[in-house]
């Protein structure tokens, strides 16, 4: 029977941490490694998970002393994983009793199945919804990578050990890059699969990424590093277009950010925001881009740096007087 190492990065979450760790100590399928890496947490996630370690042998703890993010936290339990399968869960998040059990079982379908998908189930204050998925019994590696480009596969998963000591999750930013990772794993496997197996992925304003924080700006950087990896490895022009299409819809989503929430962030912050978003405006490859944003309004790159920032404040004022600025 496979073993499985299941990584779960924590900081400042023991709001949420025991529901998470009781989901992954009550799964059906029993055989597991449960590694929780504090990330120099400040409350007392530290002393919980010290607490269940204690309490089931199954759960090895890690003390980072300085907060690194999680993409350094997942790579330290990376290092002690021992599991034939590997996957992630969020501190914040948790699993279905049943959901260890058939990521694995998919496993067994195919000796090529490389990575499976659990069912994403998005929970919010009173309601949930579905991430939807497009429909396949399996999907080759590079399809998933393709898809993956826009989210239109998501990225949590369970993956073979071995393709994730390859590619360890990618720290270029304490935010974001990880996603990175999640597509080169499916780029790496053979054949992707999904389960029935429920990831309830919590949706709340503490959530890292739900924060106005200076921190939304390295989704560029990330961004950036994801092209340089694709480069890197030879991915066709075809699929290098798509992915600048999406570094560009990805730059004006950040300027959004900048503009409804510049406010908010010290004059220091600010100066650095706009310097990151304008150092992305300059290398962004136009030529490959669709034929529509030389003339969609909010979208066009403009001759100059101030004239596209005179276009983005009409377009982000106009589309905040109707009410229709989003920025998560």
């Amino acid at each position: 029977m496979s073993k499985v190492s299941i990584l779960i990065a924590v900081y400042n979450a023991s709001e949420f941490l025991s529901e998470c760790l009781d989901s992954v100590l009550k799964q059906t399928y029993r055989n597991i490694q449960v590694i929780c890496i504090d990330d120099g947490s400040t409350d007392n996630s530290l002393d919980i998970l010290r607490e269940y370690a204690s309490k089931d042998n199954r759960v090895t703890v890690i003390s980072l002393p300085v907060n690194m993010g999680q993409a350094h936290a997942r790579n330290e339990g990376l290092k002690v994983a021992d599991g034939d399968l590997i996957c992630m869960l969020d501190a914040d998040d948790w699993f279905a009793p049943d959901s260890i059990a058939l990521a694995v079982e998919e496993f067994s379908k195919g000796e090529e199945t490389d990575c499976v998908l659990f069912e994403v189930v998005m929970s919010y204050p009173g309601h949930e919804t579905v991430y939807p998925l497009p429909s396949f019994e399996r999907m080759e590696g590079r399809e998933a990578f393709r898809l993956s480009l826009t989210w239109k596969l998501h990225g949590l998963y369970m993956v073979r050990t071995s393709i994730h000591r390859d590619y360890p999750y990618d720290e270029t930013c304490r935010l974001y890059s990880d996603d990175n990772t999640t597509r080169i794993h499916y780029l790496a496997s053979r054949y992707v699969r999904c389960c029935k197996g429920k990831y309830y992925y919590r949706q709340h304003a503490l959530s890292s990424t739900r924060k106005v924080s200076v921190r939304r700006f390295d989704y560029l950087k990330a961004n950036e590093s994801m092209k340089r990896q694709m480069i890197c490895m030879g991915i066709d022009k075809h699929l290098l277009a798509e992915y600048e299409e999406v570094r560009w819809l990805n730059l004006i989503d950040v300027y959004m950010f900048y503009h409804c929430c510049g406010k908010n962030l010290t004059d220091v912050e600010r100066t650095f925001g706009m310097s990151e978003l304008k150092r992305v405006w300059d290398n962004i490859d136009m030529s490959v881009l669709p034929a529509k944003y030389s003339w969609k309004f909010g979208y066009i790159h403009m001759s100059s740096w101030r004239l596209f920032r005179i276009q983005e404040w009409l377009y982000f004022t106009l589309r905040s007087l109707l009410g229709r600025n989003n920025i998560w």
